[in-house]
């Protein structure tokens, strides 16, 4: 299923991925930076949007692009490709927005682009457990037979002190 669309909702995509009635929590939805694929459960996955302007916002983490409106909300904007220490690039006119929520607060990922919603598989999933029990911000891999795609852990994507900053940031006059 490919996302040509402005606005991508995960209900639609649940209703047109499958006749089968699934959980929220048994999909993924798959997104790229680069040539990598890079996942996020699709129950944390709120809509795919076009590219907007980013209003910076001081004092922000360095992880922080900036902020956006989203239908009335303000929604920091997180810089992925920092946060895997990914070559940075100029933000294009095909860039996509997928905006999640935390326990803590929406948020929007910059991707590349927005690739599908896959039906999650126990036997194809890897816990990081499993590959390096420390591994940063990502909670698993998804096996596929043409390539390898982590799963973003989002609750752990901002650190403390980053959460913090952002709080303070947010906050300022």
């Amino acid at each position: 299923m490919r996302f040509g669309c402005t606005v991508w909702c995960p209900t639609k995509a649940i209703e047109h991925h499958s006749g089968v009635a699934m959980k929220k929590s048994d999909f993924l939805v798959i997104f790229t930076l680069d040539d990598q694929r890079y996942a996020l459960p699709l129950h944390a996955a709120e809509r795919v949007v076009r590219i907007v302007a980013i209003t910076p916002l001081p004092n922000a983490p360095a992880i922080i692009l900036g902020v956006v409106n989203f239908q009335g909300r303000v929604i920091p904007v997180i810089n992925v490709r920092r946060r895997f220490r990914l070559p940075e690039r100029e933000i294009a006119l095909t860039d996509k927005l997928v905006v999640a929520h935390t326990a803590r607060r929406a948020v929007a990922l910059m991707a590349d682009a927005v690739l599908d919603v896959i039906a999650g598989s126990e036997q194809n999933l890897v816990t990081t457990a499993n590959i390096l029990p420390k591994l940063e911000y990502v909670e698993g891999v998804v096996k596929l037979t043409d390539g390898l795609i982590f799963i973003h852990d989002l609750e752990s994507f901002l650190s403390l002190e980053e959460e913090s900053s952002l709080d303070r940031a947010l906050e300022a006059p």
